[in-house]
Formats: C-alpha cells, structure tokens, sequence
C-alpha cells in the first residue's frame, strides 16, 4: 500500500512517532523523519533501516522555522518528493497538568509552538512540492482532549483544538486538488506522555503499534478522495477496516 512512497514524520523518538516509523519502515517506505533528541532518533533511524528502510534522520525542532526549512529541503534533496506527511511532533507542557488559571505562561506558549506552530510550518512547506506533483497526503494528530474541552488538559488540549481547526482550514482551501489532508485521533496509549498526564492511571491502554492502521489506510491509494475527515484510530481498528 505504501511501498516505496516518501513519508515524513515528525517527532518520532518515542509512542507513536517510533511506531509510526517502524511501522512505515516495515511495510517499504523511505522515511523522513525528525526529533529533537539525537541520541534516541538515531536508535530508531537503526531499527528502522534494520527492516530495510532508506531513512534519513534530521535532528531539528521544528517549531523554529528555520529547521523546519531545513528537515523539508533536506527531505526534497534525498528523495525528490514527499509522498505523505504526518504531523505528529507535540509536547505535554507541566505536569501534573496545571488548571489554566495556574498554567505558567511561558509553557503555555511553549506547548502551542511545539503542536499548533509546528504542524503549519512544515505543511506550508511541504504542499508546493505536493501540489507541483499533484498529488500528496497530509494526516494531523490529533486528540479526544482536541474535540472536546476537558478540566486539567491545559495548553495541550487547547493546542489540538488549534490543529483540528487547522486541518479543516487546510481541507478546505485544498479542496479542489488532489492534496488530502486528513486527521487521526490515537486515543489513549501506553506511553510516557499518558503517564505523565494521567499519573495512576488504572485502566488498560493500547500500544502505540496497535493504532496504526489508520495512518496506513490514509497514506495509501485507497483513501482517494478522503479529506478534512477526522478519524478515531481505535475505532478504525475495532470496525476492522
């Protein structure tokens, strides 16, 4: 379904940006990824290649403009294109997570640069090359705390809100080409971000290697015509498409 497309992913050093990639790698695609962490990106750039992948790792935050500039330039000179892009880059802020009214106004602005900023950035450069081929797949991650405004997600659930917004914005305003920009709800997972927003936590979580399905479906050729939808990815997998 997606092999040997180019897929960009964002924020890929742990949860769902490792499996995301591993995933990708697995199934044939050349990957472009990025974190922030050198030292973990490059271990899962070595597990991704192990599977067979041509991977390159760029070391950028890319909430700055310039890196951004940089991962997507970079990504263009190695493979020419970029296939699929997947916003998925986003940090958690304090925790455990302030009420807004004591919600420090410096991690405030920090989390919606990392995920509301970050997301625009790289899209804005990465659509010219996708509408110069005529053709791309852009999937936001979003989040039940995106959709519906709950007490004690702070800056985090207010940063997704700004991303579903944004995704349907861009759905819009790409709406008569062939760019299909989409975006997933991964719902609760077993990972360190989970822990630190719902410390005690008591409940069974799904992998994040377990709510994949989606992206791939989105990234293929079979989702065609799909776009500005907002997807659960759990649900995706308990329906069995």
């Amino acid at each position: 379904m997606v092999k040997n497309k180019v897929v960009m992913i964002t924020g890929v050093t742990q949860g769902l940006g490792r499996a995301l990639t591993l995933r990708f790698a697995k199934e044939g695609a050349k990957l472009a990824v990025c974190a922030r962490r050198t030292g973990e990106l490059n271990k899962v750039r070595k597990v991704a290649e192990a599977y067979g992948a041509e991977v390159l790792a760029v070391t950028a935050d890319v909430s700055v403009p310039r890196e951004a500039e940089r991962f997507v330039a970079l990504a263009l000179e190695t493979f020419g294109k970029i296939d699929v892009l997947i916003n998925n880059a986003s940090i958690l802020g304090p925790s455990p997570i302030p009420l807004l009214l004591d919600f420090p106004e410096e991690d405030f602005t920090e989390v919606l640069k990392v995920n509301s900023i970050s997301p625009f950035l790289v899209t804005r450069r990465v659509l010219p090359s996708m509408l110069a081929n005529n053709d791309g797949t852009i999937i936001n991650v979003t989040s039940e705390a995106g959709h519906v405004g709950y007490a004690g997600w702070g800056a985090y659930g207010i940063s997704k809100f700004a991303v579903e917004g944004m995704t349907q914005t861009w759905a819009d305003e790409l709406k008569s080409t062939n760019i299909r920009i989409n975006m997933v709800d991964p719902g609760e997972m077993d990972t360190e971000m989970h822990a630190l927003a719902v410390p005690g936590c008591d409940y069974e979580l799904a992998q994040p290697d377990e709510v994949v399905d989606i992206f791939l479906y989105l990234a293929s050729n079979d989702s065609k015509g799909i776009k500005g939808q907002r997807f659960e990815a759990q649900g995706f997998e308990r329906e069995g498409l």
